[in-house]
């Protein structure tokens, strides 16, 4: 039986998503919306002003005296709980308070609980803490120098780890080259701002030790582990429960973990539950950030625009500490690092570096935006250098549509693609004449107008085994392999017909639960609105793997994968019992509009309710062999996310769409300004499981490409002093400052997955910033650009300086 056999057709159709009405109407069910006990505590952290210093004392006496039920410091944590484990062999203790020494300013020094948060907040300023300074260190660059300020005396050095990957013979591409171009390049520390921040409830069982925690995290799963070992229980102990609703993630929320752990632990010393509600200061400041990157990429370069070869040398900055599970940005695109280009000799150089800042963690892109800033910055500078066409540059080097699936130099496996027609029809209809007579006309005028083009590889299912390539072949061995990720969603139908579907994701808006019940329809013949999908998830109750969560566009690829099969069996088990009462092979029953028949004769036909009621009223009754339940979990692991090999190739992740922008853009010659005069964005991910819902992500993810290109830079001050905690210093985009853009689409099915879809959702933050640094390098022909591209950074370059990617350039 095919999907088509009977479906509605629901999967491939734009339709309006469930979710909606309820957060529209003010309904939603936040982390904060959660009834708590009566009994609950109220928590409010202090956090440190500096950046870098000693803990000398902390005096929590007059804190108790007004209004505190309790204070928990460093000294309380270290003696209940271990430190969170790291990816890196590093002694990087790092515990849910400071324990000892403070590394960024934010950092949580002293936990104060009180009947409720006002009271909490005033007995916070009555926590005395005498500090010791020490030097700090913010510039990526000066903090992997020897002689700088040591973030981590046990390690002896802010530079943690430094490996050199090479694949076919750069050395030769280079030495046979006709050109050699290079570009360096900063990829600014940001953060997404989620309209939520962090929720905790947390409580304490004594009876059995175990923890019972309710909060926004997002995943991935990989992190429960780490949570548990810190608390010192078995996994089972920690029951982590995610709300119905969450206002908005973009990796962000996976940062909420050291939080859990300690209001977890504050439940275990107060003996009641303890509600934690992060403020929007408490978020810009400490919650999370992307990691800075330097990258020198040099390329290996033919007379015509060939490219050779490829040299990365890049420099990632993890703030304070490697939370887990960094330094995961630096490695998620390495077997892709030669992006949609066909190019067979490579060269990396990756080292990680810690200073006095927030630390880094995910954000939505993940390690993306930070390559193709460098890669398609550089192909721009390749044409210049050369007198050639930026766009033809680009489709000279494009992976060839007949070489799918295309083994790329360090091991990705591209599974589908023709990217010269997805250019083609991008810049077809007149679209890219349109541009080019826009530039065309305005610099007739005297105007500042350039056009950018970007061409991406979006990566879709992150490889859990991709990490383990900053390790050595011995070390991998040593450690033991580490590959795949499991995909889970169950399918289940009540005694009178209706269907619920459960999965391992955690949305943040996306629309999972509309697409999951177009899914489950096709393939049992119902219509979407009788399918209810719960997404709320409980880790003692709910499917599960490390994989879980919803983070690297894992949901079409596998959540979505793992559903249509749970829901195959649920069609199977209930084929059999129709066949036994309408005379007919399984095989050969039809599924749709709420009845299984025949498919050669339709009037023998049973109701789809009246068939799943009696596997639960009449279970002596099922044919053999067919168990009386109807609930079935669909499990989903693809065999191409193999481990990292000896010769350090990865398959990063599962799937690979692929993004072509282009754009115009006019820069005002007195206050700088960028305006977006047109913005055309092709994406081609597979099978559009709905299509609606595909071009509101590309619009969101647009729009904080915006941001990156614009706006969006955490700013530091060079003695660490933190510059940027309102939305008056860092500074976000609103419907203002983004147009709409043009959203084309071609679907080129991934072999590797049955639906046929890629992730999608992360592309625009990828190829959004350096399309829009493309076109204003282009209109004020300028080799460099820094981002965000400031109105002081961009009159600078216009009155001749060079750009200083150390400072903020004056983004307010």
């Amino acid at each position: 039986m095919s999907a088509a056999d009977g479906a509605g057709g629901y999967v491939g159709r734009a339709l309006e998503r469930v979710e909606d009405a309820a957060l529209v109407t003010g309904r939603g069910r936040y982390g904060d919306d959660l009834p708590v006990s009566p009994r609950t505590l109220h928590a409010a952290i202090l956090r440190s002003p500096h950046p870098h210093a000693e803990i000398v004392a902390i005096d929590v006496k007059d804190a108790l005296a007004h209004g505190a039920v309790a204070v928990l410091t460093g000294a309380d944590i270290r003696e209940l709980s271990d430190p969170f484990l790291v990816a890196l062999k590093q002694p990087l203790e790092q515990w849910a308070l400071a324990v000892g020494r403070v590394r960024y300013v934010g950092e949580p020094v002293a936990l104060v609980l009180a009947e409720d948060r006002y009271a909490a907040e005033d007995a916070l300023e009555h926590v005395a803490v005498d500090y010791r300074e020490l030097p700090a260190v913010v510039d990526a660059a000066a903090a992997a120098q020897p002689d700088a300020p040591v973030l981590h005396p046990a390690a002896g050095t802010n530079l943690l780890s430094s490996r050199d990957f090479r694949y076919g013979d750069p050395e030769a591409a280079f030495a046979a080259a006709d050109r050699r171009v290079a570009i360096d390049v900063r990829f600014p520390g940001h953060s997404y701002m989620p309209i939520e921040c962090f929720v905790v409830v947390a409580e304490h069982r004594p009876d059995d030790n175990s923890y019972d925690v309710t909060s926004s995290f997002q995943g991935p799963y990989s992190i429960h582990p780490v949570m548990a070992r810190a608390l010192r229980v078995p996994s089972s102990r920690l029951r982590l429960r995610t709300p119905r609703d969450s206002g908005g993630s973009f990796g962000i929320k996976l940062a909420v973990f050291p939080y859990i752990v300690l209001m977890a632990l504050a439940a275990r010393v107060v003996g009641r539950p303890v509600k934690w509600v992060e403020d929007r200061y408490e978020h810009l400041l400490s919650a999370n950030s992307c990691p800075v990157r330097l990258t020198t990429l040099e390329a290996a370069v033919k007379s015509d625009g060939t490219m050779t070869a490829l040299k990365f040398d890049q420099l990632e900055d993890y703030g304070a500490f490697l939370r887990a599970p960094m330094p995961g940005p630096l490695y998620r695109m390495h077997g892709a690092m030669t992006g949609a280009y066909s190019i067979r000799n490579l060269a990396i150089t990756n080292r990680i570096v810690v200073t006095n800042k927030m630390p880094a963690g995910l954000v939505r892109g993940f390690g993306g935006p930070q390559l193709y800033l460098a890669l398609e910055r550089l192909v721009q500078r390749i044409a210049i250098e050369l007198g050639l066409d930026h766009l033809d540059v680009i489709k000279r080097n494009l992976v060839p549509a007949d070489a799918f699936p295309y083994r790329a130099a360090a091991g990705a496996l591209l599974d589908s693609g023709d990217y010269q027609k997805a250019i083609a029809v991008a810049t077809g209809d007149g679209r890219l004449d349109d541009l080019k007579r826009r530039r065309e006309q305005a610099r007739a005028a005297g105007k500042l107008y350039g056009i950018g083009y970007a061409a991406v590889v979006e990566p879709g299912m992150s490889n859990l085994g991709y990490l383990s390539t900053l390790l050595t072949a011995q070390e991998r061995e040593r450690a033991g392999p580490k590959d795949g990720a499991v995909s889970l969603a169950t399918v289940a139908v009540d005694p009178g017909g209706a269907v619920t579907v459960t999965a391992d994701c955690m949305p943040q808006g996306q629309g999972h639960a509309t697409v999951l019940a177009q899914i489950v329809a096709d393939q049992l013949g119902l219509s979407p609105h009788l399918i209810t999908v719960n997404l709320e998830h409980d880790s003692q109750k709910d499917q599960w793997s490390i994989a879980a969560g919803t983070y690297s566009s894992r949901f079409a690829p596998g959540t979505a994968v793992a559903a249509q099969l749970a829901a195959q069996k649920i069609r199977l088990k209930l084929a059999k019992v129709a066949a036994a009462r309408l005379n007919a092979a399984p095989e050969t029953l039809t599924f749709a509009n709420g009845r299984i028949f025949a498919r050669d004769n339709p009037d023998n036909a049973l109701p789809f309710a009246r068939v799943a009621s009696s596997v639960h009223w009449s279970p002596l009754e099922l044919p053999d062999g067919v168990e009386p339940s109807l609930r079935e979990t669909g499990t989903w692991s693809p065999p191409e996310l193999t481990a990292t090999t000896p010769a350090d190739e990865t398959n990063t992740s599962l799937t690979y769409g692929f993004v072509f922008d282009m754009c115009g853009v006019e820069v005002d010659p007195v206050t700088a300004q960028v305006r977006i005069d047109r913005y055309v964005t092709m994406h081609d991910a597979g099978t559009l499981l709905n299509p609606k819902l595909a071009e509101g992500q590309a619009y969101g993810a647009f729009a904080q490409g915006v941001g990156t290109a614009f706006y969006e830079e955490f700013g530091y001050g060079a003695d660490g002093s933190f510059q940027t905690g309102t939305f008056a210093d860092y500074l976000v985009p609103t419907v203002h400052e983004v147009p709409k853009p043009e959203v084309l689409h071609i679907e080129t099915p991934s072999p590797l997955t049955p639906l046929g879809a890629k992730g999608l959702a992360e592309g625009n933050c990828m190829s959004t910033p350096v399309c829009l640094a493309n076109a204003v390098a282009d209109a004020l022909g300028v080799r460099d650009v820094v981002l965000p591209m400031t109105p002081s950074r961009l009159h600078a370059l216009m009155a001749g300086a060079e750009p200083s990617p150390g400072s903020r350039g004056g983004a307010r």
